[in-house]
């Protein structure tokens, strides 16, 4: 697919790759080069409270692990026997 840079340096991405994407207007892009390529990649942006948040809730669950309280499974089957085994 070719893609023309208009004025403003501004290109026009092909419909098809848009809709495979799943991408719709104000969707964020990060737009890099690399090694003479230019890289075009859906991103998402979310607040910084929010990621701060979730980092703290990744602490907690690393202490937890690391005194014993958060029981860690080796695979899903594991799992899901434990939560059975609850009921």
């Amino acid at each position: 697919m070719l893609a023309e840079l208009r004025q403003k340096s501004q290109i026009t991405i092909p419909k098809e790759l848009v809709d495979r994407l799943g991408l719709s207007e104000g969707d964020k892009l990060d737009i890099y080069e690399q090694e003479g390529i230019i890289c075009i990649m859906p991103v998402v942006v979310y607040p910084k409270g929010y990621v701060e948040g979730l980092l703290d809730d990744i602490k907690e669950i690393k202490r937890k692990i690391a005194t014993g309280e958060q029981p860690v499974f080796n695979d899903i089957d594991e799992l899901i026997s434990s939560l059975e085994s609850e009921e």
